[in-house]
C-alpha cells in the first residue's frame, strides 16, 4: 500500500455512505425507504409470508420488522392476518398497492443501478461486484450466493 492511499476500509466506507444516501433519496422519490423496499422485495421474491422469516430475511429484529409492518399496513401496502394453523404466527401479504409500490421502487432501483454504473463498463461492473463479495467475505459477512434480487431487471 502506498503511503499516500487512504485504507481501503476507509475508502469503502465513505463511498458506501455517499452511495447509500443517493440511493435513500431515490427511493424516497419513489415514495419508500430501504426498509420497505427490502421488505416489499422478500414479500415479492422469496414470499416469506411468517413475519419471523421476514425479519430474517430482511436482516431486522422482529420489533424492528413490527415497527416498518405497522406503518405499511397503514399504509395500505400490506395486511397481516394470524396463521390459522398456528395463533402465535403473523401471515404477510402484498395488498394491490403494496404491489404497485414495489414495481415503483424496483423501477427506481434499476434506475438509480443504471446512473450509478453509468461509464462503467459489463466488465468493470463484475468485477467491482465479485471484488465487493470478496471484501465482504474477508471482513466475516456472508458468503457469494444468489441475491434476492436477482431477476428483477427482468420484471419478475
Amino acid at each position: 500500500m502506498r503511503n499516500s492511499q487512504a485504507p481501503i476500509g476507509l475508502q469503502l466506507s465513505q463511498t458506501a455512505r455517499v452511495v447509500g444516501r443517493a440511493f435513500d433519496d431515490a427511493l424516497d422519490q419513489a415514495g419508500g425507504s430501504l426498509p420497505v423496499w427490502l421488505i416489499l422485495l422478500n414479500l415479492t421474491i422469496r414470499r416469506t409470508p411468517h413475519q419471523r422469516a421476514l425479519a430474517e430475511a430482511v436482516g431486522v429484529t422482529g420489533a424492528t420488522l413490527t415497527h416498518h409492518l405497522n406503518a405499511m399496513e397503514k399504509r395500505g401496502l400490506i395486511t397481516r392476518q394470524r396463521d390459522p394453523d398456528n395463533r402465535r404466527v403473523h401471515v404477510v401479504e402484498l395488498t394491490e398497492d403494496g404491489r404497485q409500490a414495489f414495481t415503483r421502487l424496483r423501477e427506481a432501483a434499476m434506475e438509480f443501478t443504471a446512473r450509478l454504473n453509468a461509464g462503467l463498463s459489463d466488465q468493470e461492473v463484475e468485477t467491482l461486484s465479485r471484488l465487493l463479495g470478496r471484501l465482504a467475505a474477508n471482513a466475516g459477512g456472508p458468503g457469494q450466493g444468489a441475491p434476492p434480487w436477482e431477476g428483477l431487471a427482468e420484471g419478475k
